[in-house]
């Protein structure tokens, strides 16, 4: 047998050992427990990494007195690509029982904080190890996902992250590489420059503003000829953001390109064909959904930066299961890649 297989199983004892605490304070650091000052947080991360200490999770969920609970808070209302998150939960979670893994799913009103807020602080410890949820950037949602924190709750953000607060991972893309792949792709498209026009759902959304902030960066970097205009909030609706389309096309008939960063593209697509000039300006969506696949087979939509909500929502479990049985948060799951959908490449 060689070196590797004669090596002894690092364990917790080595952890407590190598960090100078006790056992007791290594196992509220690995469960995420308050009661531990910040340092001796860091000493413990630093021991676990020194010695390669890696909890086995098939044993914690074993060694519980009860199956693990995840629920899933998730904006409900009109945005498609939402509905298909919801979908992607409801799908995974028949198979999750088998490995003792309960789902639930709570759907709240769109871009509404205090809902969110209730219902993070309506969730008891018993009955929910992790949260994961969609999160606007308000001070009462952050107080929540801190509160819910201290409560012993896991809470990790889906899609649109909440830095700054003591939510323990984030599942999504990278927002502000998003917004930079955009204006890279219509700087390109658009060579002599001119008016592009930004929708956003709303910019209390960290993805949202994350998107914007990166794809004005790009175009000031690269494309100096391009002129903003926005950007114009539509709140991920499909009335609001068709009378938005319409307005803009109204009252700039020279408008060159349009950036939706938010949802609400059923009433993109409606505006743009209504107003003959699908095809003619130069548009970037996201979320490949059945509005924007439609956009994409016609012409009205030429780009779709998606983020794969079933792949998104496997990792979020993934990552959920770690967390809550004592994994250290690091590198829980693989990065979500932006995908890139044309109309030659759709699936």
């Amino acid at each position: 047998m060689n070196e590797i297989g004669l090596r002894r199983r690092v364990t917790v004892h080595d952890v407590a050992r190598t960090a100078g605490v006790s056992l007791a304070t290594v196992d509220r650091v690995l469960n995420g427990r308050p009661g531990v000052r910040a340092a001796t947080v860091e000493r413990v991360e630093a021991a676990i990494a020194e010695i390669g200490f890696q909890r086995d999770l098939g044993a914690s969920l074993l060694a519980r007195a009860r199956d693990l609970k995840l629920t899933f808070i998730i904006p409900d209302g009109s945005n498609e690509f939402m509905a298909s998150l919801a979908d992607a939960v409801e799908r995974r979670a028949g198979p999750a029982l088998t490995d003792r893994v309960h789902i639930e799913t709570l759907r709240i009103r769109a871009l509404d904080a205090d809902a969110l807020a209730q219902s993070l602080d309506g969730l008891d410890p018993r009955h929910c190890d992790c949260a994961i949820i969609v999160a606007s950037q308000e001070p009462s949602v952050q107080a929540a996902v801190d509160g819910a924190t201290r409560r012993g709750i896991v809470v990790m953000t889906l899609v649109s992250d909440l830095p700054g607060t003591q939510r323990r991972h984030f599942i999504g893309i990278d927002n502000a590489a998003a917004g930079r792949t955009a204006a890279s792709l219509l700087g390109r498209f658009l060579p002599q420059g001119g008016k592009v026009a930004v929708i956003a759902g709303s910019l209390h959304l960290r993805d949202h503003s994350d998107r914007l902030a990166g794809f004005r960066a790009a175009l000031a970097a690269e494309f100096g000829t391009v002129e903003l205009i926005g950007p114009i909030e539509g709140h991920d609706e499909r009335r609001e953001t068709e009378a938005i389309v319409t307005d803009l096309l109204a009252r700039h008939p020279d408008l060159g390109g349009l950036y939706n960063l938010g949802a609400g593209n059923a009433g993109l697509v409606a505006a743009l064909e209504a107003s003959g000039r699908a095809g003619a300006i130069r548009v970037i969506a996201h979320e490949l959904t059945e509005p924007t696949r439609r956009g994409l087979k016609s012409g009205a939509i030429d780009v779709v930066l998606d983020q794969n909500p079933d792949g998104e929502i496997r990792e979020a479990i993934a990552a959920a299961r770690t967390l809550a049985l004592g994994g250290n948060g690091r590198g829980a799951t693989d990065p979500i890649e932006i995908g890139i959908f044309l109309r030659d490449n759709l699936r």
